[in-house]
């Protein structure tokens, strides 16, 4: 009994806890705040930075550590657009590469990033099934198409020869597009004519010595072209401005390094995959 009385006592002032539970009561709080602590110091290792993600007419906030990749920008997006990440176009001087830093691209802090690409339930609307008639099938499987080059309406423009102060072509290469205009070409009615992109705006500029046409990059529905035969660093190009092919704007002596940088921007990859 005495034994007994001697154990109650023990405790003192009422605690009815061992020492090691008391101990593990009395750094709780030190633990939390140990762990906010790392946290912090976490965040403070980052360099962050804020910037602009502009989608057709909406502006993203956006901030991000200088160290993440243009990947994780486009799953951020993915979320605020509904355009898959695999479907989306980074344009921040140029296109941007997935495995890309916004370090090493050196983005700018308040500078603006073009997202070019559309949603899902849009690329639904757009892409219909083509019902094939027989006659349809007969002329899908008849002789081969006549190369652009050789057909009179473009023969008769390639004839006048190259323009003066054309850019150089290399079919070897494959550019980025340019920062400064793409210029040169001569379009359907001999006309000097030159390209150029603006990004920010997702405009595509096309200008001559008497008019420029402000086309904006999503309402362009295809773009074709083609080699020159016997000149291959150079290609005939065709942007669909319209429903219809009536609508093509045709330029003539395209740099062959910039064709695919030109469609990828323009249809992006993931439809040039599908043609």
């Amino acid at each position: 009994m005495e034994k007994m009385e001697e154990s109650n006592g023990s405790g003192g002032g009422g605690s009815n806890c061992n020492e090691g539970a008391c101990a593990a009561v009395d750094d709780a709080p030190t633990t939390v705040a140990s762990i906010q602590e790392l946290k912090d110091q976490a965040t403070a290792g980052q360099e962050m930075i804020s910037f602009r993600v502009v989608w057709k007419k909406k502006t993203f906030d956006v901030e991000f550590n200088l160290d993440q990749t243009i990947a994780q920008v486009k799953k951020h997006m993915e979320k605020l657009t509904e355009i898959p990440a695999t479907m989306q176009k980074l344009m921040y001087k140029g296109l941007t590469q997935d495995s890309k830093t916004l370090r090493e691209l050196k983005v700018a802090r308040n500078s603006k990033m073009m997202l070019v690409g559309s949603t899902v339930n849009d690329i639904i609307d757009v892409v219909k099934p083509v019902v094939m008639t027989p006659k349809d099938l007969v002329s899908h499987t008849g002789p081969k198409r006549e190369p652009l080059c050789k057909q009179k309406q473009h023969k008769k423009i390639l004839d006048k020869g190259k323009p003066e102060g054309i850019s150089p072509g290399d079919k070897r290469r494959r550019d980025p597009l340019p920062s400064t205009p793409i210029s040169g070409m001569y379009n359907k009615h001999g006309s000097k004519v030159r390209l150029t992109f603006k990004l920010l705006i997702n405009q595509l500029w096309i200008g001559t010595k008497e008019h420029t046409e402000k086309v904006p990059i999503a309402s362009i529905r295809n773009v074709t072209s083609e080699p020159i035969e016997g000149d291959e660093d150079y290609h005939i190009m065709g942007l669909q401005l319209g429903p219809t092919e009536l609508s093509i704007y045709w330029l003539y002596w395209m740099p062959a390094q910039y064709v695919e940088a030109i469609k990828d921007t323009i249809l992006g990859k993931w439809q040039i995959d599908q043609l």
